[in-house]
């Protein structure tokens, strides 16, 4: 690996905060969102988002026209053997938040790194522990009309409102977000990529 790899690198993702994590660490990239359907999370949660990563950035990598390296994610949170993917609606959203609040979770977010020319590549999943303190009724229903929740496995944020319900965090804060961004930018140094 010491020739430098000059591919360029792509995001499978149309996510904001991702793009916003891999801005914040000086990365330059474009954006080809995956047209894979996540679904709900099945079996265990961990395979279950590390392999929905691999998909996604296969489906990305066969788009393209040129040589790129592929960087796909998926996070989902998990309480007790409960995993929450993104809610559908406000109810289930409600539903996710009184789970979650007043307890310790999981934010498992599986990632892939795929060469979309050779098919070189890897995946991994980097867990996050999470406490999130109680939270009043009054408190819940002003999240819940900020909207928020949308389009966010667990139904939060923690870079928004909701990160006010969080008191505690072991391990990787990005990766809460929806990107270990220390990890990320660590495997594109080892596959020698310049982004």
């Amino acid at each position: 690996m010491s020739k430098k790899n000059t591919a360029p690198l792509v995001l499978a993702s149309a996510s904001p905060r991702r793009r916003q994590l891999l801005r914040q660490a000086g990365l330059r990239f474009r954006v080809v969102p995956s047209r894979w359907e996540e679904g709900r999370p099945q079996g265990d949660p961990g395979r279950f988002a590390e392999a929905a990563a691999r998909h996604k950035a296969r489906d990305v990598a066969a788009r393209l026209s040129r040589p790129a390296w592929v960087l796909a994610a998926d996070t989902v949170v998990i309480a007790g053997r409960e995993a929450f993917g993104k809610p559908v609606d406000r109810a289930q959203a409600r539903r996710m938040l009184r789970r979650l609040a007043g307890r310790r979770h999981r934010v498992v977010t599986g990632v892939a790194l795929l060469h979309s020319a050779t098919g070189r590549g890897y995946s991994w999943r980097e867990v996050t522990r999470v406490w999130m303190r109680p939270i009043s009724r009054s408190e819940e229903a002003r999240y819940l009309q900020a909207g928020e929740w949308r389009d966010k496995a667990g139904a939060y944020g923690i870079q928004g409102r909701a990160g006010a319900f969080i008191h505690r965090i072991e391990g990787c804060a990005a990766n809460v977000v929806g990107l270990p961004l220390a990890a990320v930018c660590a495997a594109l140094a080892r596959l020698g990529v310049r982004a």
